[in-house]
């Protein structure tokens, strides 16, 4: 059996350098293109969660729910048995607006766990940011415009509040005066 020997050329000086140098580039470039890929990406919603919770004047309760006082507000502060009287604007972490009212009535026991309980956080004249985590909201299920699993932040104001049973005697005193017969008649 006999061996040929192929001749090998030989390398020009620095060719090695420069490949190198080529093969570190190319993976500066493809770590760059994947960075800039990721800062369009919404972090998930419990890693969202835990940066906001190091966030300045950021509270998180025991449930989760975090908040933040924008105004702190005067006097006592409602019961899961009251109606709020509330203002607020309702978006996604990526900005959407899926809900905005100026002047809501609402029972505190009557909406998603968080909102509650960040309504009975507030005075009168308050107004706080709420971020509701999913399990304090609508957790796996879609709500109209709202994606199953969202964190919902809410810039919220409470204009007032009143008891279930203090706003059934203002409902029946209405009801007996407009009843009541008019002068002239």
């Amino acid at each position: 059996m006999s061996t040929t020997a192929v001749p090998l050329r030989p390398i020009a000086k620095g060719s090695l350098t420069r490949l190198w140098i080529g093969v570190a580039l190319v993976a500066l470039a493809a770590g760059g293109l994947a960075w800039a890929g990721q800062q369009g990406v919404e972090p998930s919603p419990a890693a969202f969660l835990v940066q906001n919770g190091h966030a300045s004047g950021v509270v998180t309760t025991e449930s989760g729910l975090q908040y933040k006082v924008l105004e702190e507000g005067t006097g006592p502060s409602p019961t899961t048995t009251d109606i709020a009287l509330v203002g607020y604007k309702g978006t996604l972490l990526d900005g959407t607006v899926f809900d905005e009212n100026p002047q809501a009535p609402m029972p505190i026991d009557g909406v998603v766990p968080g909102f509650s309980e960040g309504l009975q956080k507030m005075k009168k004249g308050g107004k706080y940011r709420l971020w509701i985590p999913p399990q304090l909201g609508y957790g796996d299920q879609a709500a109209g415009p709202i994606p199953a699993g969202s964190v919902l932040v809410f810039d919220v104001t409470l204009h007032d509040f009143k008891s279930k049973a203090e706003l059934m005697q203002l409902q029946q005193q209405m009801q007996q005066q407009g009843i009541a017969p008019q002068p002239g008649h």
